[in-house]
């Protein structure tokens, strides 16, 4: 194995929770960068909210590293439970039909990520297809910064369409959410 292969390899909860230091080194320096801009308190507050996620039921990961171990690129998500407030935090409401959450109707992709020196390289697109490879899900949803072009396209080439604008968290700026059938 050489620095240049890239490995991707898909993870439980527990075994994500004991690799939270390779997916906290990405996502610190990705979300670092604009349109984020995340700082150290921002990092802290995603990984309390990490360390949650791993212990949810369906909860699954993807890690993506070099030959040599280095960490490169992550996902993560796990199935929107039948409470979830991620529908009300839409600008403009969306119908009941499209609401409507079971625990098992949609996969809720929380974060994936590539560290720039791996982008280009179709590793986002390998550690989504690992994340989602057999799910039953009969959806994906997902947020993305609405001024990250890049990602955008992506998510749109993929097979995700806009179902709406909200503010994931108080704090945070204006994100797509999007819908993969």
């Amino acid at each position: 194995m050489t620095e240049h292969t890239i490995t991707v390899v898909r993870l439980d909860g527990p075994a994500a929770a004991l690799a939270e230091d390779a997916f906290r080194l990405i996502y610190a320096e990705a979300f670092a960068e604009p349109p984020y801009h995340e700082t150290d308190d921002d990092v802290r507050a995603a990984f309390r909210r990490f360390g949650e996620q791993t212990r949810r039921p369906g909860f699954r990961a993807a890690l993506a590293r070099t030959g040599t171990g280095e960490p490169v690129g992550m996902a993560y998500g796990h199935p929107v439970p039948p409470d979830t407030d991620w529908w009300d935090r839409l600008t403009e409401p969306v119908d009941a039909a499209t609401r409507r959450e079971d625990g098992r109707r949609t996969f809720g992709l929380m974060e994936l990520a590539v560290r720039a020196p791996w982008r280009g390289r179709g590793t986002g697109r390998r550690l989504h297809d690992a994340l989602l490879d057999g799910i039953t899900s009969e959806r994906v949803m997902l947020n993305v910064h609405t001024d990250n072009g890049p990602a955008l396209a992506a998510y749109r080439s993929w097979g995700y369409r806009t179902v709406g604008e909200a503010y994931p968290r108080p704090e945070a700026d204006r994100h797509a959410v999007m819908l993969l059938p």
